[in-house]
């Protein structure tokens, strides 16, 4: 049984545009989506995104079980109908029967992204050697709406708000020193480089990287 669709404001803006940037956020869990325990994983995503970037944002959030079917609709629709630019699923990612989240992001994206997937299992194997059974990814997804052209980048994260914290942020020494870089370093410049807006963030949480050419004056 699907929960019922929620859409927040992340953060308080009142001027929407076509540009502004739209999150959407996916747990994907039988029980979480069954009522049998309540869901952790879009919570700990909205907290972190809360700290991290500083661009006006609004979030859809979706609540689903593991089923396959499923999966790929809520991603699409929340593409094509949505208009999201940045998709984050937590949930469903290991080897277990019913983890097919990856199966269903790669069905859903027309170009793969490994790179994210590879650089989660580089800082979970800093914690514990079952990581390299996480099968997280990620995918552009591309689509014409209304006449015009629209993508959205679409990552797997871990299911454990520790875990996704880490995968996003990064690994830091006591002096705040970076040992690991964490993922969403680079999504700010794939979102450019896909279409979307530009999203800053805050640097004392996730450094975003872009070179020079990229750069635009900050925000007043």
């Amino acid at each position: 049984m699907t929960s019922p669709t929620t859409s927040d404001v992340a953060l308080a803006h009142p001027a929407l545009t076509q540009q502004e940037l739209i999150i959407g956020l996916v747990s994907v869990s039988d029980r979480a989506s069954g009522g049998v325990y309540e869901d952790k994983g879009i919570p700990a995503l909205t907290d972190w995104l809360a700290q991290a970037i500083t661009t006006p944002y609004r979030i859809e959030t979706r609540l689903i079980p593991d089923e396959r079917a499923e999966i790929e609709r809520t991603l699409a629709e929340l593409v094509d109908v949505a208009r999201c630019h940045l998709v984050l699923t937590t949930g469903g990612t290991g080897p277990a029967r019913r983890d097919v989240t990856p199966e269903a992001t790669l069905a859903i994206g027309t170009r793969e992204m490994p790179g994210f997937g590879e650089q989660m299992r580089q800082i979970s194997l800093r914690f514990v050697p079952t990581a390299i059974l996480s099968r997280q990814t990620a995918v552009i997804r591309e689509v014409r709406i209304d006449g015009a052209d629209h993508a959205a980048l679409v990552m797997n994260l871990p299911g454990q708000p520790k875990s996704i914290k880490e995968t996003l942020e990064g690994l830091k020494d006591d002096a705040g020193n970076v040992l690991v870089g964490g993922i969403f370093a680079a999504v700010p410049y794939c979102i450019d480089l896909i279409g979307g807006p530009y999203i800053e963030t805050n640097p004392a949480v996730s450094k975003t990287f872009r070179p020079k050419s990229a750069l635009r004056p900050p925000a007043a």
